[in-house]
């Protein structure tokens, strides 16, 4: 180690090396206690903001669809919010396709809206992109609207069988959450 000499404040010599010296090793722990001091005061701010299991439990739900008939419709709730499940018949789905999407206010086809393979059917979050009523046309003996597929009775928003905006004020189509199939009949929602 090299050694330097220096003159203190009143004329002695002090002799310095270039190692570690002890305010170098009270700096590193002062800066140490300060990170384990500020690591302690955010770690449980930060798990405080977690969800809570019961909102976790309700980050996913599963829907057993294999009684619905082509044609037909049903609703359930994820995250508190209405679902509409829709089985399209062959003929919903041709005319489905026969729409100009670029006619459309929010152009999406149908294969945009549902999965590969399983175009038949449609999830799509029950709640009206206008003012956010829910929309009548899932069950049976509903009124399905202009269009075939969803009618919004709060300020006749119409909607298709793609639950694509048609008619009415509505700026968007209803929106399709992320699912996913986990058999033949049954949907994982979120």
């Amino acid at each position: 180690m090299a050694e330097q000499v220096t003159m203190n404040q009143d004329g002695t010599a002090a002799v310095e090396s270039d190692g570690v010296r002890r305010r170098d090793f009270i700096n590193i722990a002062a800066v140490s206690f300060a990170g384990v001091g500020g690591a302690s005061v955010l770690i449980p701010l930060i798990t405080q903001m977690a969800p809570s299991k019961d909102v976790l439990a309700q980050a996913s739900t599963e829907v057993d669809v294999s009684a619905v008939q082509p044609g037909q419709a049903i609703k359930t709730v994820w995250r508190k919010q209405p679902m509409f499940i829709r089985n399209l018949t062959p003929e919903e789905i041709s005319a489905a396709d026969k729409v100009d999407v670029a006619s459309l206010r929010d152009p999406q086809s149908l294969a945009d809206r549902t999965l590969p393979g399983k175009t038949n059917w449609l999830v799509t979050l029950g709640v009206c992109t206008h003012l956010g009523c829910v929309p009548l046309g899932a069950a049976a003996g509903e009124v399905k609207g202009e269009f075939g597929g969803y009618f919004c009775p709060c300020h006749g928003s119409h909607y298709d069988t793609a639950a694509r905006i048609r008619k009415g004020p509505a700026p968007k189509n209803l929106e399709v959450p992320e699912y996913e199939f986990l058999s033949d009949t049954v949907i994982k929602i979120g």
